[in-house]
Order: structure tokens, then C-alpha cells, then sequence
């Protein structure tokens, strides 16, 4: 009788032997639409390997077990090392060698980032905290290019497939990873408001940095790119961790952040007493010379919120797939379907969207492609990042109490939620860049009319919205109290206008009636009409 007790029986099994690639439909979609069937191939063992059991297991270790800092070594040696647990090196070993972090740069493929983004979505849901420096490594190189002979020594170590922790010189490694320090205490996002003072040497383009960052993630890294005040103003600087003669560069990692998510990741105050750099760039052109690498930092931290909904919309409808509650299955209750239903087409609009954006960065050259980029960056990281915590908190939702303990790994995705729409700009800060763009760059608003304008009589609630948002524009064009709303109705129109030309019309139809009209308060599971039932299936994982 007592194991009878003790039996546990209508639980969902474990999400665990899928294919995170090949059994989502609107990612798989979306890399044919702009790569190719051979870059689906090639996604192929990555994506079985992030639904392996394995992998969901050193995601949580790597979580449980937080990133610890040594300052001094056993003979009281200053060494400012950070020591992680094995699973964190574990899933940094197969990023790189997958090549998620500076790879398509060296890469001749012209599907080179959108293989890489559609990875990065893909492998970002065995576990957020490591892309950090995977994303900041891959967002280092363009600004790189600023000087030559840096770009040369950097760029393909950066690039590199192979994994080789450890502070040594570069010459001595087989690859490398980059950071990035730019705010301060004093500042934050205002960045202009720096202290930290950059002194020439004899040598040309070298420095020595006096003060502090604030927030600089990844410390362990082999090299960063950080901003202080020169002679000439707010000016870009190279920082090695190791110099050439192989001692380590005077950088002091003054704490780790305690922070509410991304534990695995180690994010820190920094200080510099006369730690060596290299100008990168010309002085005074330091916000310039790093906005690259912003740039594709924020393509990143959309990516990492889409793969946050993926992965929690992945969970809930597998839960309520196997769940059987009130006579039957929850999936088949036509209140969880609707809920289902709609956080499917919140996942199926950021994934379109982000894949969309790292199609812009493979074409690069195009003028429309670039124009589009630089609205489109802006806009997408403002609301597909503050769309991700309502989200993950309603997937974490309809697997009640089972969804609210750590072994879920719901808690750890909810906790992760806010933390892009922080990251490399809040809400106000992007918002305010797409006011920036509109009213400096025309061809960046001419690029999202043409790319609003290609669904245009496809779908009538797309095109009212389509009208609302250039009255609005037109209503509070420079008004920054206004950016917000401007920001996600822009956004919002886009999307409809990807799904409505790619998505299945099941899919597009209810996202354009939900999403685009006056009535929608950003609740979820109030969706009036549409096909749900295939909404919901066609989001549910399969095992390989």
C-alpha cells in the first residue's frame, strides 16, 4: 500500500530526445526562408544535442553551481580568476564549436549569420547565462575593423572553433572569447557621463586606464573593449587580460554581481590602475567606433528572448500535452488552447523577426537591408524583450505548482525573462533610438514602409494597423514621451507583415486580429476565433 502511495503517475514525461531545430516549425521555416536547406542540415546535430538529457542536465548545474572569484592565488598573488563549474565549460565548449560565437565572419557562406543566429536561438535553450560571451565575442569583430592591425590579430582567434579557457597571451591560444565594459557607476547608459581617464604612453596608440566599470560581464575573457575619456573625448579602447610577455595585465575584478538571473554567467566591477590598451579607432569617436558591437549585441539579446519564449512555450504545451486533467488531455480544454494558442504566435512572431534581422546582417551591403537593420534592431529589441516576461511567467503558468519548483527549469527561464530588455539599452533607451533613427536616417523609415508595404491587402487588420502607426508617427514624430507606443506599434506591424507573408495563414490571421487592434492589453488566452487547435500542434515538440 505504501508504494502505491509513493507511485507518481499522470506527470508529463521529461522534454527530453527532441530535435530544438527540426521540431520547430517557425524556426526550421524561418532558416530555409533566408539560408537554405543546407544550412537546415547543418543545424541538424546541433539541435538534437540541445534536446538531449545530457544538456538539459548541465544547464541546471551550471545554474546551481554559481561562477566563483579567486583575487589571490595560494601565495598571495593577485590573479582575479574566475572558476566555473564543469557543466558551464561543457555547454561554452560546444557554442564554440559550433561556431556561435565570431565564426560567420570569417565565413564564406552568405547564410553565414543567419546559420548562426538560427544555432545560437537553437542552443540558448539548454541554457541562457553562457551566451553572454558567446554573444559578445560574435559582436566584437565589426567593431574590430576600426583598426586593421587589431582586426588582424583578434579577428581569427575570435573566430575560431575551439574552446581554450585560461589566461594566456594570444599567441599561445587556440582561440578566444571578447567582452565588452562600457557604463559606470556614475552613468549607466550615459555613457558620455565616463571618468575612467585613458593616458598616452611613449608608444603610439598605447594608454594606461585609470577607474573603473560598473558592469562587465564575462571577466574570465581574453580580451574586452571598453570606453574612457582621452584628451580628445569618450574614445574606444582594446583591453588584453594577458600582455605579449605573458603577464597579466593590471585589471582588478573588484566583485561578481549578485544578480537575480543569468547566475551561470559571471558579470563584475572592474578597476584599472594603469592597465595597457590600444586605442581602437580615433580618440573621441569611442561611442562610433563601439556601436557596432552594440549593434549586434542587441540582434543577440532579441534572439535570446525569442529562444527564451521558444523554450517556455516548448514546456507548457508538451505539460499540457501529457497532462490529463477534468476528463481529458489539457491541451484539449478549449481555455488552455486558447492560452496555447496565443503564446504560439507571440514565439512565432519573434522568431520570425530575429532570424529576419540576422538576414540583414548577411546582406550587409544591401542599402534597403542596412536601412532596415538600423529601425528594425531598435524596435525589435525594445518589444520582443519586453514581451518575454509576461510570457514566460503565463507559460510557467499552465504547469501550476509543477511549473513554479527549480526542477521545471521554469523558474530559472522566468528569473532570466527581464534580463535582455536590460542588457545593451533598456526599454527607454531603444525606444529612443528608434526616434534617433526615424529622425536622422529617412531611408531607415523608407525601408520599414517597403518591408510593411510587401503584405500590404493580404490582411485588413495588418493594413489599418499599418495606417494607425504612420498617423501616430506623424502625430508624435520627436516626441519622446510617445517612443514607446510608437516603438511597439512598429514593431507589432512588422511582425504581422512577416507572418502574414510566411507564417500559415492559421497563424497570421489570429496574430493580426489579436495583436494589431485597439482591444489588445498584452493579456494572453483571449484570442476569438482562428484554428487553435493547429496553432497549438504545430508548437508542440515531437521527439525525434
Amino acid at each position: 500500500m505504501r508504494s502505491d502511495l509513493r507511485a507518481s503517475t499522470n506527470q508529463a514525461p521529461l522534454l527530453a530526445g527532441h530535435n530544438v531545430v527540426r521540431s520547430d516549425a517557425a524556426l526550421s521555416e524561418a532558416v530555409l526562408r533566408h539560408g537554405s536547406e543546407e544550412v537546415l542540415d547543418d543545424l541538424t546535430a546541433l539541435g538534437a544535442e540541445a534536446g538531449t538529457e545530457q544538456a538539459r542536465e548541465h544547464g541546471m548545474l551550471a545554474n546551481e553551481h554559481h561562477p566563483r572569484l579567486v583575487n589571490y592565488d595560494r601565495y598571495g598573488n593577485r590573479v582575479d580568476e574566475v572558476e566555473f563549474h564543469p557543466s558551464w565549460h561543457w555547454l561554452m565548449e560546444r557554442a564554440v564549436s559550433h561556431g556561435l560565437q565570431a565564426a560567420p565572419w570569417e565565413s564564406a557562406s552568405p547564410h553565414a549569420h543567419v546559420r548562426r543566429a538560427a544555432g545560437f536561438f537553437a542552443w540558448s535553450q539548454t541554457e541562457p547565462g553562457h551566451g553572454c560571451p558567446i554573444s559578445m565575442t560574435y559582436a566584437a569583430v565589426p567593431a574590430l575593423r576600426a583598426d586593421d592591425a587589431l582586426a588582424k590579430e583578434w579577428t581569427p582567434l575570435l573566430a575560431s572553433t575551439r574552446y581554450d579557457p585560461g589566461t594566456r597571451p594570444a599567441a599561445a591560444k587556440l582561440g578566444a572569447l571578447a567582452g565588452m565594459g562600457m557604463t559606470e557607476k556614475q552613468g549607466g547608459s550615459d555613457v558620455r557621463a565616463n571618468v575612467t581617464q585613458a593616458r598616452r604612453t611613449s608608444e603610439e596608440g598605447l594608454y594606461t586606464l585609470h577607474g573603473h566599470k560598473w558592469f562587465t560581464s564575462a571577466p574570465m575573457n581574453d580580451v574586452f573593449l571598453v570606453l574612457a575619456q582621452a584628451e580628445a573625448g569618450l574614445t574606444c579602447f582594446l583591453l588584453p587580460r594577458v600582455l605579449p610577455d605573458g603577464s597579466r595585465n593590471p585589471m582588478d575584478v573588484v566583485r561578481l554581481k549578485d544578480k537575480l538571473g543569468n547566475r551561470s554567467n559571471a558579470s563584475s566591477e572592474l578597476e584599472f590602475d594603469g592597465t595597457l590598451v590600444r586605442r581602437l579607432g580615433d580618440e573621441g569617436r569611442g561611442v562610433r567606433t563601439i556601436i557596432e558591437m552594440v549593434a549586434a549585441t542587441r540582434l543577440d539579446c532579441v534572439l535570446g528572448s525569442a529562444a527564451l519564449m521558444r523554450h517556455a512555450l516548448a514546456e507548457a504545451s508538451w505539460h499540457a500535452a501529457h497532462r490529463s486533467a477534468f476528463g481529458g488531455t489539457l491541451a484539449d480544454k478549449p481555455l488552455m488552447r486558447n492560452v496555447l494558442a496565443d503564446l504560439a504566435v507571440e514565439s512565432e512572431a519573434a522568431t520570425a523577426l530575429a532570424v529576419r534581422l540576422a538576414a540583414a546582417v548577411d546582406n550587409a551591403d544591401d542599402p534597403h537591408e542596412a536601412a532596415l537593420r538600423r529601425l528594425a534592431l531598435p524596435l525589435a529589441k525594445y518589444w520582443v524583450c519586453k514581451r518575454t516576461p509576461a510570457m514566460v511567467a503565463e507559460a510557467l503558468e499552465c504547469l501550476g505548482g509543477n511549473g513554479y519548483v527549480e526542477e521545471s527549469g521554469l523558474p530559472l527561464m522566468y528569473r532570466e525573462a527581464p534580463l535582455n530588455s536590460v542588457w545593451e539599452g533598456s526599454g527607454n533607451v531603444n525606444a529612443l533610438d528608434v526616434l534617433r533613427a526615424l529622425s536622422r536616417e529617412p531611408a531607415a523609415l523608407e525601408a520599414w514602409m517597403l518591408e510593411v508595404g510587401a503584405a500590404r491587402g493580404a490582411n485588413a487588420a495588418l493594413d489599418r494597423a499599418v495606417d494607425d502607426t504612420l498617423r501616430l508617427l506623424g502625430d508624435s514624430a520627436g516626441r519622446e514621451s510617445g517612443a514607446r507606443r510608437l516603438a511597439g506599434a512598429m514593431a507589432a506591424c512588422l511582425q504581422g507583415s512577416l507572418l502574414v507573408r510566411f507564417a500559415p495563414p492559421e497563424v497570421s490571421d489570429v496574430f493580426c486580429a489579436s495583436r494589431l487592434g485597439a482591444s489588445f492589453d498584452g493579456t494572453f488566452g483571449m484570442l476569438q476565433g482562428g484554428d487553435l487547435e493547429a496553432i497549438v500542434t504545430r508548437a508542440t515538440p515531437t521527439l525525434a
